[in-house]
């Protein structure tokens, strides 16, 4: 049986950067030129709101959130690799983000998805999140899907 568990770090956490790669290759496999336009947003500064998930102690899967606004965290680079798909980890990792993000007093969470990230068109809403109007640097990207809960 394999152990998940999860841990609260920072962006420049090494598994978190290997994380990232993968994620950054993922995306430029499934979505080609247009990451040249989205590769500006993806872009992690020093951020303190990182979580991994770790499987039998090895990195599977991350997300972490940033400022949007006084009462709401976006919730960015979410990831879980191919092969360690399908066991609720996403979900894991996205309910830590949230937790964490209510404890610090938001509100809400906000984010964006590309329409050819199917796993994440399916997480997002099965997890109470509601379909909002493009905001931000995302508004005049036409593959942009956004979203928000409240916590």
């Amino acid at each position: 049986m394999k152990t998940v568990s999860l841990a609260r770090t920072t962006s420049t956490d090494p598994d978190f950067r290997i994380l990232v790669n993968q994620l950054d290759a993922d995306l430029r496999d499934r979505n080609g030129a247009m990451m040249d336009i989205y590769d500006q947003h993806n872009v992690i500064e020093k951020i303190d709101t990182v979580v991994i998930a770790y499987v039998d102690n090895q990195p599977a899967g991350c997300g972490c959130f940033k400022w949007y606004d006084d009462e709401a965290v976006e919730v960015k680079r979410m990831f879980v690799r191919p092969d360690a798909r399908g066991k609720g980890i996403s979900k894991m990792v996205l309910t830590e983000l949230e937790t964490w993000a209510h404890s610090l007093g938001y509100k809400y969470t906000v984010l964006e998805t590309g329409e050819k990230q199917v796993e994440a068109l399916s997480l997002y809403p099965k997890s109470g999140y509601a379909p909002i109007p493009k905001y931000g640097p995302y508004v005049d990207l036409p593959d942009s899907i956004c979203f928000r809960k409240a916590l």
